[in-house]
């Protein structure tokens, strides 16, 4: 083989092995993610880790958990979308009481029920 062959073929010598270096790294991280171990989800979120959720300070349930709830019978879900969205559709048994109406009509809950609200 000539010098000038030699010399045409290094660069893309150098550039196939850069590929494979690339690839290697790619598919060794997404091998480390596929194996890194599952954490089950917290009952309630941080407030540090949802900025942008309104009232920040009110603890958050899963769905998993409110289901559960809703399927012993232990807590009392508020819908406080509005009278509209409340009659095409909500969470049997649940009490439509919007965020405007909550001061005024507090007095009807009881203060030691698990208390659970949602809008969507």
């Amino acid at each position: 083989m000539s010098s000038y062959n030699r010399r045409s073929v290094a660069p893309l010598i150098l550039v196939a092995l850069g590929v494979v270096l690339i690839l290697g790294s790619i598919l060794w991280i997404m091998g480390a993610a596929q194996t890194a171990p599952q954490t089950a989800a917290p009952i309630f979120s941080s407030p540090a880790l949802t900025p942008r959720i309104p009232y920040p300070n009110i603890q958050r349930i899963s769905l998993a958990d409110a289901k559960a709830a809703f399927e012993l019978k232990q807590a009392v879900f508020i819908d406080t979308r509005g009278e509209p969205y409340y009659s095409a559709g909500h969470i049997p048994g649940s009490i439509s009481m919007t965020e405007e109406e909550a001061r005024s009509r507090m007095g009807e809950l009881d203060r030691n029920a698990w208390i659970i609200t949602y809008c969507t």
